[in-house]
């Protein structure tokens, strides 16, 4: 249950706003009467008395992954990657080499099937024969914006780079004739973003993973997977549209862009404390042995939501998609709240979170949670066996000639599962702190999303549309690393050397 009823109140006038007729082509001016005037009759016909327990995908405008239908595994993506025939669609351009010359773009060029991407996009309308413009040359526009432009607008990036024909490179990439005016328009790429399905944009995120998976670029198994977030500010007026104050002294507001709100960002020295836009929580693979991360699959939802509310969502995209890891890593925000224990019962993962410090350390375990003892007369630390069923297990290490104790001790101690020093995994296994460590990686990746593949400042209108240009940004990243034009594939240390079977 959900405590704040403005958020309801927010989620009701949003709805009514979606539904009224021609809302998008109207002026500013007509936008801030209509939304205020639907504000305004949601807050005096809202009952307060009422119990608020709103769906959780609902409140936060996500998809309920767990009964979204046609989500492909990576188990099913090789399959049909093995048995599709290649490029049976008809290449315009024959002699591909000739005019593709960056070795980046003629790796990811070979990596990109036409044939397979048609099929992931392809709906029930779908007609070949009838279309000039395919889904897959749509797709080589947007990741080759997202490669070599993330900084052009969509329409100078379609003037001045794709219908250029003097840009042969660039039209080759994209699958467009040389010799033919077949252009795409940055409209035709915003109707195309704004298409999509979340399960196709999650096929094509399958498609690459599959294709990364595969490369080895990784150098490891996807055995260690990472939660995190990052601040994505839209670009409208920060103004709200229309603005009401609740009894209970907090404000509602609805802005331009209808998904967007207002949240906080992490403290910045040259930004403000708040922004309106998108948060975007993603799933991202770490390799233990080198702490090279590389983002996956993500969600966007509005920023005033507790990253918490997404934790188990994320969970049930991995578990979707088929990712199969030891360990998840999160920060305190996405364990808050949350019950590790029913998650791993519930997905088959361990979430591994920074130990909360506000829950009581049993008996006989000293401040940090590094050594516990039998009782209070015990000196001697007591060694980690394993999981139980209800918690974890320590025996006595001492010898007979070390413990005046030793024959009156029972040797073994059962300690509960908590969100403290004693969770999925406890305190006392060798380089837990090494494992959590690895968080610190993460940050590079969202860097690279925002500055390289150009989501610092989206340029959409709507959650879905950013949703979209997120999937672009990852599928760019992904094939950018499969490429290896950019970087090198770090050399494991075993020092760093995680047994993580061990810890699991």
């Amino acid at each position: 249950m959900y405590k704040s009823y403005e958020k309801e109140i927010r989620r009701l006038a949003y709805k009514q706003i979606k539904k009224y007729p021609f809302f998008h082509i109207l002026n500013r001016k007509q936008k801030k009467l209509v939304a205020q005037q639907i504000l305004n009759d949601v807050v005096n016909n809202y009952n307060y008395d009422n119990e608020i327990t709103p769906n959780l995908n609902e409140l936060t405008n996500t998809p309920d992954i767990e009964n979204t239908a046609g989500i492909m595994t990576i188990d099913q993506m090789k399959e049909l990657i093995e048995h599709t025939n290649r490029n049976v669609f008809k290449l315009p351009v024959q002699n591909r080499d000739k005019f593709l010359k960056d070795p980046e773009l003629i790796a990811i060029d070979k990596l990109l099937d036409n044939s397979i991407v048609n099929i992931l996009l392809a709906n029930d309308s779908y007609t070949p024969s009838e279309r000039h413009i395919f889904p897959c040359q749509l797709l080589r526009a947007e990741i080759l914006k997202a490669i070599s432009y993330p900084e052009f607008s969509y329409r100078k990036f379609c003037d001045k780079q794709l219908n250029n024909m003097e840009q042969t490179a660039n039209r080759t990439f994209a699958c467009l004739h040389l010799n033919k005016k077949v252009f795409i328009s940055h409209s035709q790429l915003s109707t195309f973003r704004s298409t999509l399905s979340f399960t196709q944009l999650c096929n094509l995120m399958v498609y690459v993973i599959c294709q990364f998976m595969m490369s080895g670029r990784l150098g490891s198994p996807f055995q260690v997977l990472g939660i995190d977030s990052t601040d994505l500010a839209a670009k409208c007026c920060p103004r709200p549209l229309a603005k009401v104050k609740l009894p209970n002294g907090k404000n509602v507001r609805i802005y331009s862009e209808i998904d967007a709100d207002c949240g906080k960002r992490r403290k910045k020295r040259d930004k403000s404390e708040f922004f309106v836009g998108y948060r975007l929580h993603t799933l991202v693979v770490i390799n233990p042995l080198t702490g090279k991360a590389c983002p996956l699959i993500s969600l966007a939802a509005p920023p005033n939501h507790h990253d918490s509310l997404f934790t188990t969502q994320l969970m049930a995209l991995a578990k979707a998609i088929g990712l199969k890891p030891d360990i998840i890593l999160g920060d305190d925000a996405y364990g808050d709240s949350v019950d590790c224990e029913e998650v791993n019962q519930k997905y088959g993962f361990k979430l591994v979170c920074p130990a909360k410090p506000k829950v009581n350390t049993p008996e006989n375990v000293d401040g940090d949670g590094k050594k516990v003892f039998i009782n209070g007369y015990c000196e001697t630390p007591m060694q980690y066996m394993g999981r139980t069923d209800s918690g974890h297990e320590y025996k006595c290490s001492a010898l007979p000639d070390e413990c005046f104790h030793f024959e009156c001790c029972p040797k073994f101690r059962e300690i509960s599962l908590d969100s403290g020093f004693f969770g999925q995994i406890p305190e006392q296994v060798p380089l837990v702190d090494k494992l959590r460590g690895l968080r610190k990686h993460l940050e590079r990746s969202f860097n690279l999303l925002k500055n390289r593949e150009g989501l610092k400042e989206p340029r959409a209108k709507s959650q879905h549309g950013t949703l979209a240009m997120a999937t672009f940004a990852n599928m760019a990243n992904l094939l950018i690393e499969i490429a290896g034009t950019r970087t090198t594939i770090k050399e494991e240390n075993p020092q760093y050397t995680l047994e993580l079977q061990d810890a699991a």
